[in-house]
């Protein structure tokens, strides 16, 4: 027997999107120490048609919740069963989220421990593929009188939960559902009702220790689920608990997806200079290697506003020192029998260098070697270090929207540097947004590269000329 406050929940929707669309059916179990002590079911007016492959699915029809009452008459009274009980649904995601959207409008939040069946039947049987609700009435015989309605899934559910308890070893059972059931203990300072707040959408995390100093930021495209696994007892490294243990106050922005997240991120670092993000901070001097084949003799090593200025046309590589970009070179001249006189690694002198003695070398800095030759591997060596030149003609933006949350934002970007995010077409009109020249920025110039040049479906708009 299960100890403690269990309600066993089951709605239909009329799709699958938290934010449009809506709930047509819920079923509640409510079951205390092992005791069902009520059953309550309910048609709702979702008050937008319900598509005609879901009536098919549900067998729940328009004219069947036309004259229902509406989620906002009985946001109440749903509350009042599952707050601060144990959830329980298959796929709790699904359920749970749906639940959380709709009592949120309500302005009701829904707390309390979430177990879901599809998670513990996959701990119980893991030498099953199948783990969906067919399979486990299939497999286990369980009674559903009506499938895809909310009450004959709800009671399935309770049987599956019902039957593993007593079958199995109780103890064995309950370990697995108060593992999966287990809240992270919070430092002090932090509170419940703050965290069961955070969305489950895409965004950035701030936290702070109690003085106001930032501590971290954090990057998700589920804000919500990250946050909550910082608090996890099983931290990985001494650094993710001392984390844990100093946050006492808790602040996220949501964004559009997953490139408005690290966008805002690598800016936040940047600008805050949190304790415990060390490698994203801001580095005061970029340098690059910069080469072109028909005006320069030989590579040179240029860094602040050769780098900043955002002509990238003649750089290879992006480094946090000089000494890393020669490090880089000398391997290359290693790989590719490169002369270090000829790329300015040594001062020239008379005759072979020492590299060419020892068969380093190829000898073009004694005449042994076409200069041409040396020049096509040393052009060879860089090409994979060239850096990206910006193939618009001004600023650019770039499209992005989370369909669950309906949120879009135009990622504002020009000559690689990240002028910011927007959600309404007119701030896009402040006189001076064009005129912003942030600082060229390695971790933002290497993510950007990565979405736009590699990604054909980046939906981008031209800006400014």
């Amino acid at each position: 027997m299960l100890q403690g406050a269990y309600a066993y929940v089951d709605i239909e929707t009329t799709g699958c999107n938290p934010v449009h669309d809506r709930i047509t059916e819920i079923a509640i179990i409510s079951v205390r120490d092992g005791v069902v002590t009520e059953r309550w079911q309910q048609l709702i007016d979702p008050g937008i048609s319900i598509p005609e492959s879901i009536q098919a699915l549900t067998g729940i029809s328009n004219a069947m919740v036309a004259e229902q009452p509406a989620f906002e008459q009985l946001a109440t009274e749903v509350h009042e069963r599952l707050d601060g009980v144990t959830f329980v649904a298959h796929n709790a995601r699904f359920d749970h989220g749906f639940l959380r959207n709709a009592l949120k409008r309500s302005e009701l939040a829904l707390r309390g421990p979430v177990l879901c069946t599809v998670k513990l039947s996959r701990r119980l049987f893991p030498q099953h593929s199948r783990h969906n609700l067919d399979a486990l009435i299939e497999r286990h015989g369980l009674q559903c009188a009506s499938r895809h309605r909310a009450m004959g899934d709800a009671e399935a559910i309770r049987q599956f939960v019902s039957l593993v308890v007593e079958n199995g070893a109780a103890e064995t059972v309950q370990a697995h559902i108060s593992e999966l059931t287990r809240r992270p203990s919070l430092p002090p300072r932090l509170s419940w009702e703050r965290l069961e707040q955070i969305p489950d959408t895409p965004g950035v995390y701030l936290f702070y220790d109690e003085r106001g100093t930032p501590l971290y930021v954090g990057k998700s495209i589920n804000l919500r689920t990250r946050v909550l696994a910082h608090f996890a007892a099983d931290h990985s490294s001494q650094r993710e608990m001392q984390i844990a243990r100093q946050t006492a106050q808790v602040d996220w922005q949501e964004c559009a997806g997953e490139l408005g997240a690290l966008l805002r991120e690598a800016q936040l670092v940047k600008e805050l200079a949190p304790v415990y993000n060390r490698q994203l901070r801001r580095h005061a001097a970029l340098v690059s290697i910069r080469w072109n084949m028909v005006e320069d003799a030989m590579p040179s090593i240029v860094g602040g506003a050769e780098v900043h200025a955002g002509g990238l046309g003649n750089l290879h590589g992006l480094f946090r020192s000089r000494a890393q970009a020669k490090k880089i070179l000398l391997e290359l001249a290693d790989e590719h029998r490169l002369c270090l006189r000829l790329i300015g690694l040594e001062k020239a002198g008379r005759g072979a260098c020492f590299r060419y003695q020892v068969g380093k070398c190829s000898g073009a800095c004694a005449g042994h070697e076409n200069p041409l030759q040396h020049q096509a591997r040393l052009a060879a060596a860089l090409t994979r270090l060239k850096l990206v030149s910006w193939p618009w003609k001004g600023a650019i933006g770039i499209r992005e929207q989370h369909a669950a949350s309906a949120r879009e934002e135009l990622h504002v970007i020009d000559r690689w540097c990240y002028l910011g995010s927007f959600s309404d077409e007119e701030e896009l009109r402040q006189p001076d947004l064009f005129a912003r020249r942030p600082a060229f920025d390695m971790d933002t110039y290497k993510l950007l590269v990565k979405h736009l040049m590699r990604n054909k479906r980046a939906r981008v708009v031209q800006l400014s000329c």
